[in-house]
């Protein structure tokens, strides 16, 4: 048994506990919405670039055309919205009522 003011190491997890119903911060939302946005908008190059390869094959070039078209307009509205909200169910710390008496008591007439 060691006596003495030592130094205490703890092996803890520093993971922050979600203590409230916040939202990602603003910055994190705002990464993901410029990912999402440049994911949708890098789609758009492969069908351009299958379009002049097919372009022997005029239906099929015109369908990755027409795939590619509404493509920017789509991105911009998907990184303009904000995700909707969790619905998460918070575990939230419920007190349970205490009555000084019980149900049953015997009542003394006198």
């Amino acid at each position: 048994m060691v006596r003495g003011g030592g130094v205490v190491k703890s092996e803890r997890d520093d993971t922050p506990v979600l203590i409230t119903e916040a939202a990602p911060s603003y910055e994190d939302e705002y990464a993901a919405r410029k990912r999402k946005y440049l994911t949708m908008m890098l789609l758009r190059l492969p069908c351009l670039i299958l379009a002049a390869i097919f372009h022997d094959t005029w239906w099929l070039a015109l369908g990755f055309v027409a795939v590619s078209i509404p493509l920017p307009w789509i991105a911009v509205l998907v990184a303009n919205d904000r995700p909707a909200r969790k619905a998460e169910d918070v575990n939230r710390y419920r007190r349970e009522p205490t009555a000084i008496e019980g149900e049953h008591h015997p009542v003394i007439d006198g």
